[in-house]
């Protein structure tokens, strides 16, 4: 961790760059941006958090996670262990994910794979790239979204 000083702000407030920050630290984030966004937007839906899982008596052995917020959808981590791949197991946590977003009040979907990873899973299930970043070296980082439900 290094410690600098911010010229102008005075001898008590220091800029620290972290490699390992504590978790509690890092909450302290989402929190403040919260309470900005509900002052600029009073009553706005708050982000809440959904996972899907399957699991083999107690271990995890596919999941999704990720987040609802103002009508988005977030898929965060999808994740289908490797006896299970091609069984349609990432369609499911896929098709429970958008049924509970809906739910919520969900209009859309967004999500972001690897070029190694599993773009053409996304495509099959509606989803269409709307930007793309060079990253790693040699691969594209996607950036995917679905409408999950009809326009009016």
């Amino acid at each position: 961790m290094s410690d600098l000083s911010i010229p102008g702000l005075g001898p008590g407030y220091r800029l620290t760059v972290e490699d390992a920050p504590a978790e509690a630290d890092v909450e302290v984030l989402p929190y403040t941006l919260e309470a900005y966004n509900e002052s600029q937007w009073p009553q706005h839906p708050p982000w809440r958090p959904l996972a899907v899982f399957v699991r083999d008596e107690a271990q995890i052995v596919a999941g999704l996670a990720g987040e609802t917020y103002c009508g988005w959808l977030f898929v965060k981590y999808l994740w289908v262990s490797d006896k299970l791949r091609g069984r349609g197991v990432g369609r499911e946590l896929m098709d429970r994910a958008e049924i509970l977003a809906r739910e919520r009040g969900c209009h859309s979907a967004w999500l972001d794979t690897f070029s190694f990873q599993a773009r053409g899973f996304y495509e099959k299930l509606g989803y269409e790239e709307f930007g793309q970043l060079d990253y790693p070296p040699d691969h594209h980082r996607h950036f995917m979204q679905k409408r999950l439900t009809p326009r009016e």
